[in-house]
C-alpha cells in the first residue's frame, strides 16, 4: 500500500497493548459467531441493541483516550481535510464498486461454496430487521447502523488500529490487520471475505486522503444499505 498522509508520530509502545486488546476482543467475537452458525436467529431486544451501541461508544472513547494527550483529534483523524468535496465522488464510487465485487463473488459461486459448509449467508440481524414490526427496535437499528457504527468503527479500526499498526508494522500489515478485525467485528462468517476486501479499501482511502471524512461517508453509505436489508444474494437463489 503506498504510504500516504496518515500521521503516526504520536504512537508509543504502550499502543501495542491497545492493539492486542482490540485483537483479543474481536477474536472472541469471531469464535462466538462461528459457534452460533446454523442455529435459529435470536430475537434482538431494544435493551440489547442499546447495550451494543454503548459498547461501540466505549471502544471509540477508549481509543480517543489513548492518544488525546499526544495529538489533537482534528489532526489525528484528519478532520480539516482540504479536499472534503471529493467525498461526494469517493463515497458512491467506492460503495458501487464494492457491490460489483460482491456480485462477482456471488457469480463465481462464493456464496454456494460457503453454504456447502452449513453456514447461513444472510446475517441474523438482517433477517430480524426484515421481519420486525417493532418501531422502537427499527429506529434503534437505524441509529446504530447509520450514525453510531460508522463513526465508532472509523475511530477504532482506521483511526486507532490502522494508525498504530502502520507505526509499528507499516501500511500493508496495518491495512490487512485492520481489514481482518473490521470483517470479524460484523459477526458473519459468510461475509468475512467481502468485508475484508471492503475494510482494505477503506484503509486505502484513509491512507491516500489522510482523513476519516471520506472514509466515514463510505462506511455510512454502506451501513445504510445494509440496514435496509440489502445483501449480496444468497447462493440458494435460483435453485
Amino acid at each position: 500500500m503506498p504510504v500516504g498522509r496518515v500521521p503516526v508520530w504520536f504512537y508509543r509502545p504502550l499502543d501495542l497493548v491497545g492493539l492486542a486488546a482490540i485483537f483479543a476482543l474481536f477474536f472472541v467475537l469471531v469464535i462466538g459467531s462461528v459457534s452460533s452458525q446454523g442455529g435459529p436467529a435470536e430475537e434482538i431486544h431494544p435493551a440489547g441493541l442499546i447495550a451494543s451501541i454503548i459498547l461501540q461508544v466505549i471502544l471509540a472513547v477508549t481509543a480517543i483516550g489513548f492518544v488525546i494527550r499526544r495529538v489533537r483529534p482534528i489532526e489525528w483523524l484528519g478532520l480539516r481535510w482540504a479536499g472534503w468535496k471529493w467525498v461526494f465522488l469517493i463515497a458512491p464510487v467506492t460503495v458501487v464498486s464494492m457491490w460489483v465485487v460482491f456480485g462477482a463473488l456471488q457469480a463465481f459461486g462464493f456464496m454456494r461454496w460457503i453454504e456447502s459448509f452449513g453456514v447461513e449467508t444472510v446475517q441474523d440481524t438482517v433477517k430480524i430487521l426484515q421481519a420486525s414490526k417493532n418501531p422502537q427496535l427499527l429506529a434503534l437499528m437505524a441509529v446504530a447502523a447509520v450514525i453510531v457504527a460508522p463513526i465508532c468503527e472509523e475511530i477504532v479500526f482506521r483511526g486507532y488500529l490502522y494508525g498504530a499498526g502502520k507505526r509499528f508494522a507499516g501500511p500493508w500489515v496495518a491495512g490487512i490487520c485492520s481489514a481482518l478485525v473490521f470483517s470479524a467485528a460484523h459477526g458473519s462468517v459468510a461475509m468475512l471475505l467481502p468485508l475484508f476486501i471492503f475494510g482494505g479499501v477503506l484503509a486505502f482511502v484513509y491512507e491516500r486522503t489522510g482523513s476519516l471524512w471520506g472514509r466515514r461517508r463510505i462506511d455510512r453509505a454502506a451501513h445504510g444499505v445494509g440496514s435496509a436489508g440489502f445483501q449480496p444474494p444468497s447462493g440458494r437463489s435460483g435453485r
